[in-house]
């Protein structure tokens, strides 16, 4: 049987190889190009048919013309691809502009639209927060006459934790109307503990999937604390996370696989029973170290599994009989990026510590660039129960040091690669 060779554009971001993109598609059937940045050059497969670097993947004007410039040697594309939370709306457009097909932005939109999404999710009959969009201020202190301090206000559309308040009290108003203007939603402060589950949907029920509870928060680590997760192993938890995982995914995608990446909060009822609360959820791969837990830990890559959605293919991924527990930490950088690295120390690989690490050597320099990929230092564990990850989690989070200076650097380069 003849395979007709497709021509498959990529955008893509990662200097890491969070994604294995050859194992993906075959790059020698298929004409897969890359558009890219600078930083990530390096991890673009050696078996790429083209490559063009932008100043940034999000750039929708940078991005078309690079498309243009590809299509002009590899022909009109057939697919496109993007595995990156921050590239998923570039793609969509991009879908819509060249004709291919995958997902458009309107499917998008319950995904990256957080108001939308918690207007679909409360539809479907999902405990969520109370919340109301937050044009402005006074529609925040509105809310507040309903709902009481404090209250998070976030961007209706963002990642990483970018822009998120917590407002105490109208004394912190000034705070929201000093930030750059933007779409917000505000929402009822939660006190529960933070879980995320990542997995897979198949479009009739969960495929793979692990919940693991935070190490602090996302918000607090932009404010400079330390960023960790532990995969729970608990069945009193995980039982009901997966029932409300499986209700999730039934609102948000319905009959069709998705890879996602879900945040719950997770509390306790007065009668001992588990209390959950939606957050929000990604369509996508968890960020962070979660893609290589599931490769190196579990032996599943869920990076596989988004690129089959896409390529309009079912996901392969089989439930494994017995998981082992994975957990990861970040330690961002002690000053502001872009920063020169001075010096960092890490617990050693073995003896309770990370199995592995990412550190960055003194004279590094950490960009710019937003994410989670280039903070400082990224740990990956592994063990037998919840309780033994944690203390090695928490054990190095406290022996690893890292001293950082300003840096202003160069600009960036842009063009076609080959």
């Amino acid at each position: 049987m003849t395979i007709r060779s497709q021509h498959v554009v990529v955008l893509h971001r990662w200097r890491d190889h969070y994604a294995r993109y050859e194992d993906y598609i075959d790059h020698r059937i298929h004409r897969v190009t890359y558009v890219t940045t600078a930083l990530a050059r390096e991890s673009i497969p050696v078996g790429a048919a083209g490559t063009v670097t932008v100043r940034a993947t999000d750039d929708l004007p940078a991005v078309l013309e690079a498309v243009s410039t590809l299509s002009v040697r590899f022909g009109a594309p057939d697919l496109v691809m993007a595995l990156n939370e921050g590239d998923l709306e570039t793609a969509a457009l991009l879908r819509g502009q060249l004709g291919c097909p995958g997902q458009s932005y309107h499917d998008l939109a319950p995904f990256r639209d957080k108001l939308i999404m918690a207007e679909v999710v409360h539809a479907a009959g999902v405990r969520t927060p109370a919340f109301a969009d937050a044009p402005d201020s006074a529609a925040v202190k509105e809310f507040t006459q309903t709902h009481g301090w404090p209250v998070v206000v976030k961007p209706r559309r963002g990642t990483a934790s970018r822009g998120v308040m917590r407002l105490e009290s109208p004394e912190d108003l000034p705070k929201l109307e000093a930030a750059p203007a933007e779409s917000r939603v505000v929402q009822e402060y939660v006190e529960d503990a933070i879980y995320h589950v990542d997995g897979v949907w198949t479009g009739t029920e969960l495929g793979p999937w692990r919940a693991s509870r935070y190490l602090n928060t996302c918000v607090d680590f932009t404010d400079g604390a330390v960023l960790g997760s532990i995969e729970e192993d608990d069945p009193d938890v995980l039982g009901p996370i997966g029932e409300f995982t499986a209700s999730v995914g039934r609102a948000l995608g319905g009959r069709q696989p998705w890879v996602f990446h879900l945040e719950v909060f997770v509390g306790t009822e007065e009668d001992g029973s588990v209390r959950l609360t939606f957050l929000e959820v990604g369509w996508r791969v968890g960020g962070a170290e979660i893609p290589f837990v599931w490769r190196e830990v579990h032996g599943l890559d869920l990076a596989a599994a988004a690129a089959d959605v896409q390529l309009g293919n079912r996901p392969g991924l089989e439930t494994p009989e017995n998981w082992q527990v994975g957990g990861w930490l970040l330690v961002p950088s002690p000053v502001p990026p872009p920063c020169k690295v001075v010096a960092a120390s890490v617990p050693l690989p073995g003896d309770g510590g990370p199995y592995t690490h990412v550190v960055p050597a003194a004279g590094d320099v950490l960009p710019k660039v937003g994410g989670y990929e280039h903070v400082g230092i990224r740990m990956r564990f592994q063990g037998a129960t919840s309780q033994e990850v944690r203390t090695a989690v928490e054990t190095a989070a406290r022996e690893t040091s890292m001293v950082c200076v300003p840096h202003s650097p160069p600009r960036s380069a842009c063009g076609l690669d080959r």
